[in-house]
C-alpha cells in the first residue's frame, strides 16, 4: 500500500508532467531558423505580411500600402472613446510629417464613408484615412482598438495596443532616427 507522502509524491509528478506536456504542445515557441521546411518564399510572405492590401479611401478608391516608406499604421473607431482622446496627438505627428516623401500615415477603420466622414468633419482633422474590411495579418491582427504600429521595410519597429500620445519627443526620435536610414 502507498503511504500518503508516496501519493501526494505521485500526484504532484503528474501535475508537474501535465504542465510540462501542455508548455511543449501550447506554448513553446517555434524557432523557426530551426524548420528546413520554411522556404524563402514563406519567409519573404512573413516579411511582407504586415502591409495590408485592398485598403480603400473613404472615396472608396483602393490604394496600396507604400511598402519603400516609414509607415504610421492606425486601427481606430468613431464610437471608439480611447481612439479619439489619442487622435490630437496623431494629428500633431501627421502635420510634422506629412510632406516628407519617406513618410505614410494609414488610419485605418472597417466603418463605412457615411460614418467616418462626419466624425472628421466634426473633428477637423486632415488626416489620410482609410478603410479595411479584410483579415488582418497575424502580426496586426488583434481585437483590442485602437492599435498603432510603425513599420519600416516590413518590421514593427513600434506598437501599442490602447490609447497613447503620439506626438511625444520617443516617437519622434524613432521615426527620424530611422528616416536616417532610408
Amino acid at each position: 500500500m502507498m503511504t500518503s507522502a508516496s501519493k501526494k509524491m505521485v500526484i504532484a509528478l503528474s501535475v508537474i508532467l501535465a504542465f510540462g506536456a501542455i508548455y511543449y504542445v501550447f506554448l513553446k515557441p517555434v524557432d523557426k531558423a530551426a524548420d528546413p521546411a520554411a522556404s524563402d518564399a514563406q519567409q519573404a510572405e512573413e516579411l511582407s505580411s504586415v502591409y495590408l492590401s485592398g485598403l480603400k479611401t473613404l472615396e472608396g478608391e483602393t490604394v496600396e500600402m507604400d511598402e519603400n516608406k516609414l509607415i504610421f499604421l492606425n486601427v481606430w473607431a468613431t464610437w471608439c472613446g480611447p481612439c479619439n482622446m489619442e487622435m490630437p496627438g496623431i494629428q500633431k505627428l501627421y502635420d510634422k510629417y506629412k510632406t516628407h516623401e519617406k513618410v505614410a500615415f494609414y488610419i485605418i477603420s472597417d466603418e463605412n464613408a457615411e460614418t467616418v466622414n462626419p466624425f472628421i468633419e466634426r473633428k477637423g482633422y486632415k488626416l489620410p484615412f482609410y478603410q479595411y474590411a479584410g483579415a488582418y495579418p497575424p502580426s496586426l491582427n488583434g481585437n483590442a482598438i485602437p492599435r498603432t504600429y510603425i513599420i519600416h521595410k516590413g518590421k514593427i519597429l513600434a506598437q501599442e495596443i490602447g490609447a497613447s500620445q503620439w506626438d511625444r519627443p520617443e516617437i519622434t526620435d524613432l521615426i527620424d532616427r530611422h528616416l536616417a536610414d532610408i
